[in-house]
């Protein structure tokens, strides 16, 4: 095999791939972590951008602008890569990120940082999807697992890093170099991958679906807004949030209606007639729902009752990152070496729900220890889901489907986070307000009246029995807010039980050939 890498890598006598493919999968992991980094670094920078570009008013749509674009964008990308090759795709998404980033360095205004956020989201979207896909390609179903333990790697130092990292910037070079600092390591990923990567090159006679790519965008964005706005910019039941429901519904059922009349669909309809990649779409929205409210809200927990630092918060969550990525590794190895997924899933599933109810016993006098041991088993599940439902949904289509397979399954857990933390927030909010009045009165509803998530300043300078009340309200927050976790978690377990084992296509002892196993077709 030459330094070139083929659209099928097959691991040399000794078990290694190609040193080419490894090339590339570090570049892919480098594109992976910027995605996955980015919103954690600049969390931390906001007080800061907000100090000198002020707008405070509009600092929510500086996280809101680029998820929006992210999850409206997703798709599309999924379908181009089908469409007209993988490689030029994301090459192009990686493009399109690192310019985002260098004009959100220079942004001037808050309405300038709003739009560049925006361009830099349209970038993200490809870069997740393509890095899924590429690696589907390059890497047969059967030996895709062993990369699972980099994937959960770059997710466990994207969660932990992002905050550490964002702060040190942000006090020693400023707010703008917590966007600069993607320029270098994109600059590697886009070198890595264009000169070593050679996938075929595709070209669809069909056009692009306009229609439907304005459907999707227009409901996806929709159902974004409401879970972003629901409870806090907008109630529930207040009229603008009517109106996007109805918008957002409306949309994703023309949507519907026109997958199944275009020439070249954005998401083929079809691939949703495969059990286990609809099965694997339901998984993948209840981890990203349980991931991303666990992450939001433990720290929090951890901050106002346990007195952590919001440093020492993001460190605590080690023994769920540590878990997830051991055992991540474990599944991968497990199912390079027997070809068998299907228990990953199930014991996932199970450890999702009782770890979640697990979190919703702790109270004012948990531990830090035994919070750290319900953390650890609620890791354990997640890495059991994370990367098996990728996995699992590429290995149930056909080859020529594996971009819209790869962003379907990243978009499920997209709006599965967005779900999450508008349902669990709500719920934690509300909780916490009832408390506060309850056992603090007047003064309690006055803390809370702004926000039920207090920072650490703020927290310090309430009387006692305020804190103490507040503590207590956190508590009992949290409490409702993993509950429900663990009661959406049972809809991933009923999913997992009806997962049918295919064999997985590719390299490996005894290696199955299927019908759907491509070709590999010649490197260009």
């Amino acid at each position: 095999m030459t330094d070139t890498v083929a659209a099928e890598a097959v691991p040399t006598d000794d078990g290694k791939q190609p040193r080419s493919v490894r090339v590339v999968l570090l570049a892919l992991m480098i594109a992976m972590m910027l995605a996955m980094l980015d919103n954690m670094i600049i969390g931390t920078a906001m007080p800061t951008i907000v100090g000198e570009l002020g707008g405070l008013e509009h600092l929510s749509w500086v996280v809101t602008a680029y998820t929006l674009a992210t999850a409206a964008s997703t798709p599309v990308w999924g379908k181009l890569g089908d469409m007209y090759g993988r490689k030029g795709s994301f090459l192009t998404s990686i493009v399109i990120f690192l310019v985002g980033s260098a004009l959100s360095g220079m942004a001037q205004n808050m309405g300038e940082l709003i739009g560049f956020r925006a361009v830099q989201g349209l970038g993200a979207g490809g870069l997740m999807v393509g890095v899924m896909a590429i690696i589907g390609d390059l890497i047969p179903p059967r030996e895709r697992g062993r990369y699972q333990g980099m994937m959960a790697a770059v997710m466990a130092l994207a969660m932990i890093g992002g905050p550490l990292v964002g702060g040190t910037i942000t006090d020693n070079w400023g707010w703008r170099w917590a966007f600069y600092i993607n320029l270098p390591l994109g600059v590697i990923a886009l070198a890595a991958v264009g000169a070593v990567l050679h996938l075929p090159k595709k070209r669809s006679k069909a056009g692009i679906d306009y229609p439907g790519v304005a459907l999707l965008t227009v409901g996806i964005t929709a159902i974004v807004l409401v879970t972003t706005w629901g409870g806090t910019e907008y109630a529930w039941t207040s009229a603008r949030i009517m109106e996007l429901t109805g918008l957002g519904v409306a949309s994703l059922v023309g949507f519907v209606f026109w997958q199944t009349r275009a020439a070249e669909p954005v998401v083929p309809l079809h691939i949703f007639r495969s059990r286990n990649f609809t099965l694997m779409s339901v998984i993948g929205f209840v981890v990203g729902f349980v991931m991303f409210g666990a992450t939001l809200f433990l720290p929090l927990y951890q901050q106002s009752v346990q007195g952590a630092s919001a440093t020492n918060s993001g460190l605590l969550l080690l023994p769920m990152l540590g878990a997830m990525l051991v055992t991540s590794m474990v599944a991968g190895r497990v199912t390079t070496s027997t070809g068998r997924y299907k228990v990953f899933p199930v014991v996932g599933s199970v450890l999702l729900v009782v770890g979640l109810f697990l979190l919703s016993t702790m109270d004012t006098g948990t531990s830090r220890l035994t919070s750290g041991v319900y953390m650890a088993v609620v890791g354990l599940g997640m890495g059991c889901l994370m990367q098996i439902t990728m996995l699992v949904a590429q290995n149930s289509v056909e080859p020529g489907d594996m971009g819209v397979a790869s962003s379907s399954t990243t978009l499920f857990r997209t709006l599965g986070s967005s779900f999450g933390v508008a349902v669990m927030g709500a719920l934690f909010n509300h909780r916490v307000q009832d408390v506060m009045a309850e056992k603090a009165g007047a003064l309690g509803s006055k803390v809370t009246e702004q926000s039920a998530q207090l920072d650490a300043a703020s927290l310090a300078k309430l009387p006692d029995a305020a804190r103490e009340a507040y503590q207590h309200a956190v508590s009992s927050g949290t409490h409702g807010a993993f509950l429900l976790g663990s009661a959406i978690a049972v809809l991933s377990l009923a999913a997992a039980v009806f997962v049918k084992e295919v064999p997985l296509k590719g390299a490996g002892p005894q290696r199955e050939e299927t019908p759907a196993a491509a070709p590999a077709p010649e490197a260009v």
